[in-house]
């Protein structure tokens, strides 16, 4: 038995002395790809700037030295960055090592607001320089098309075909599917709130005539503006293009696109590569000298704007009062950064970048007024990415100014509840019944496991009409118009950027970078420069908050399965426990 123990003791110390080394080893490793990921970037002469869309594309780079590795045993999303590729665009167009621009674009990878700030931004490089834009991609989905039109030269692969057929938007019912398992999704929405589109799903079986209406009138304002965003450049009437549009294009292949003018020449990846040597100079079978925006971004400091004088880019992107931070935003954190940024004297203008959905109303609401308290401080611009509705357009609402692209999503100025009831599905499909023992009459309110009350629901629809009528007296005040007027273009109702400012939600169509310059002309400085808030992390850091962020959402999912975002809108009235709240109830602006 002692040597039995001896021998067991000895195995587990091994196990420890292994572990102990293999956790350093694992250190050691991440810090060498770190290192390696951030090594010096030399750019060569007669150079290429590769703009690689066919990825995510976000408002700003993360510091994630893994985000764009391809490791064995890593999994990351690939991302480009709108800050970094106008840092390089502007500072490529007086770089005599950059000979152009090579666009490589099949699927893009953002938003329709994001697809039309690199257009632009494209354009703007254009404007200032003799330097060619060579678009290629084996095939083009309609953004990235969008994008490629800006282009001096579109090849094509010859088995390529480019998805130009118009905007379309699908939504799937699961009223029925609840109806045969047992699940009633009891959905409270505020008074008159009929555009309010986002509960169709558990409540119809089909769209209701307000939900088409408000869909067929904001993709015919995108699918327009994008007409003539590649009329001018490709110069094709708008009316020709409706009728390839019609005519389906995708099973047809490059030389069809060749032949109706969508693109200029077909080519094989080694004929492309002909065509960028003859651009750099190169001689035949010779490397093409390239740089890709994320390394060409290393090595550009913005000399555009200097001065003491501050300006804040504050970016709010993602759901608002998530539980993880890298894509949420949380009501206290970013009210904290805001807040700082007042008080600071440094900084003489603030511009808020939102790219949200919506979320939470207790979490918008903390947004709201330190926006609204900064506001009456400093000067304040709102910059919206490619969408910025309900609870994103909560926060924005008491800015001095708005500014958007045309085919920004916005508006959807409502608010809605669901409560779920699972009591057919536990009792009449699984055999599980349920009891309850309680204290007081409502002590048992909102369970999930049965109808709402009638004191319930009226609880419930009072709630939300009271934060239905604050939403519409913040947008009222922000925007000097009637809470009528307001309530008018509200309903829940969603907008392109383009009829947002026929109605006045928006003041002024552009992107980050002149909402930041109509923020300085506001407050009256010239020399200045910009600081993104909040901070990011740092590789490691972002590595391992990554890193537990994921077994965080783990946890959560193995707790409560796949309906895991839970917001604080009982906050005053419930005790919270953080992100393990066991109440399964949305309320939101969303």
């Amino acid at each position: 038995m002692k040597e039995f123990f001896k021998y067991v003791f000895a195995t587990v110390v091994g196990i420890f002395i292994i572990s102990v080394i293999g956790f350093f080893l694992m250190f050691a490793v991440i810090g060498a790809i770190i290192v390696s990921a951030e090594k010096q970037v030399v750019v060569g002469n007669n150079s290429l700037l590769v703009i690689d869309l066919d990825r995510q594309v976000v408002d700003r780079s993360i510091n994630d030295a893994f985000s764009n590795l391809d490791i064995p045993g890593f999994t990351s999303v690939k991302t480009i960055g709108l800050n970094d590729i106008k840092k390089s665009l502007s500072n490529a167009v007086n770089d005599s090592r950059i000979k152009g621009i090579y666009l490589k674009v099949s699927v893009f990878g953002g938003g329709m607001a994001s697809a039309e700030e690199v257009r632009n931004m494209l354009l703007d490089f254009k404007s200032k320089s003799n330097k060619p834009i060579y678009a290629y991609g084996d095939n083009f989905d309609q953004k990235a098309y969008y994008v490629a039109t800006v282009a001096d030269k579109i090849v094509i692969h010859p088995m390529g075909s480019v998805d130009f057929r118009g905007l379309s938007g699908e939504m799937i019912f699961y009223k029925n599917l609840l109806e045969k398992i047992g699940v009633e999704v009891q959905v409270v929405r505020g008074p008159d709130n009929k555009f309010k589109a986002a509960v169709e799903p558990f409540m119809l079986e089909k769209m209701s005539n307000e939900n088409r209406e408000q869909q067929l009138i904001y993709m015919t304002s995108l699918w327009k503006h994008m007409l003539k965003g590649i009329s001018e450049t490709r110069n094709i009437t708008e009316e020709k293009l409706n009728e390839l549009a019609d005519e389906v294009l995708t099973f047809k292949h490059g030389s069809d696109m060749v032949e109706v003018g969508l693109a200029d020449k077909t080519g094989f990846k080694d004929e492309v590569l002909d065509d960028l040597r003859e651009i750099t100079g190169i001689q035949a079978r010779k490397g093409i000298p390239i740089v890709s925006i994320a390394d060409y971004s290393k090595t550009q400091i913005d000399f555009e704007k200097f001065g003491s004088d501050k300006i804040a880019v504050i970016y709010a992107s993602g759901d608002i009062g998530g539980v993880l931070g890298n894509n949420s935003i949380i009501g206290d954190e970013l009210g904290l950064e805001i807040r700082k940024v007042r008080q600071d004297s440094t900084y003489k203008a603030i511009v808020l970048r939102v790219n949200s959905p919506g979320g939470a109303v207790f979490d918008s609401e903390i947004i709201w007024r330190e926006v609204k308290l900064a506001a009456e401080e400093k000067t304040l611009v709102v910059s919206f990415g490619d969408v910025a509705a309900s609870g994103g357009y909560y926060i924005s609402c008491a800015a001095d100014r708005i500014v958007a692209q045309p085919n920004t999503i916005t508006g959807s100025i409502g608010i809605f509840g669901t409560i779920p009831n699972f009591g057919e599905l536990l009792n009449d499909k699984l055999g599980i019944t349920t009891d309850v023992v309680k204290t007081n009459k409502n002590s048992d309110l909102l369970a999930t496991t049965r109808p709402m009350t009638m004191y319930e629901n009226d609880l419930l629809r009072k709630y939300i009409a009271q934060g239905y009528d604050t939403f519409i007296s913040h947008v009222a005040e922000g925007r000097n118009m009637t809470k009528e007027q307001v309530d008018f273009i509200g309903q829940g109702r969603v907008w392109s950027g383009e009829n947002a400012k026929e109605i006045g939600l928006i003041d002024e169509f552009g992107g980050l970078d002149d909402a930041i310059q109509l923020a300085a002309e506001i407050a009256g400085v010239e020399e200045y420069h910009t600081v993104s808030l909040p901070v990011l992390p740092g590789s490691f850091e972002q590595f391992f908050k990554t890193g537990t962020d994921n077994i965080r959402l783990n946890i959560i999912k193995n707790e409560f399965g796949d309906k895991y975002r839970y917001y604080e809108y009982f906050k005053k009235a419930t005790s919270y426990n953080g992100i393990f709240a066991r109440m399964p109830y949305d309320i939101y602006v969303n």
